[in-house]
């Protein structure tokens, strides 16, 4: 049997998960956005936490048993445990929240005022 590669087109290697896991992170009124791809997956399989400032979402899914299908080529479908973190400066991680509908996942976070933080040193 001939490897799939030969047949099939790999441009993109869709092995690690930064690829399996697109998103967009942007900033509106204040407050940042993460919208991250997740086909496939239910509200049950996602986990997202913070930790100063590092957000680090979980996507874990078992493997179910398929009747006995050989496949030549498999993308669609991904089972176990991917994750990726972002870091994001000056956010309110009480405010964060976190939504799924239609295999997109939605968090959002309140900024801060950078300069809430910002403590000035009195030089003598």
């Amino acid at each position: 049997m001939l490897p799939s590669r030969m047949f099939f087109d790999d441009m993109f290697d869709l092995t690690t998960s930064d690829a399996k896991m697109k998103c967009d992170i942007y900033e509106k009124d204040n407050q940042v956005f993460i919208e991250m791809d997740a086909p496939g997956y239910q509200k049950s399989d996602i986990k997202v936490e913070c930790n100063k400032g590092n957000i680090t979402i979980k996507l874990e899914k078992e493997e179910k048993d398929e009747e006995a299908k050989k496949y030549l080529h498999k993308e669609r479908r991904y089972y176990g445990k991917i994750e990726r973190t972002f870091h994001i400066e000056d956010i309110d991680e009480d405010s964060i929240m976190a939504s799924f509908k239609d295999g997109i996942l939605v968090i959002t976070i309140n900024k801060i005022d950078e300069n809430k933080n910002k403590k000035f040193i009195e030089v003598k």
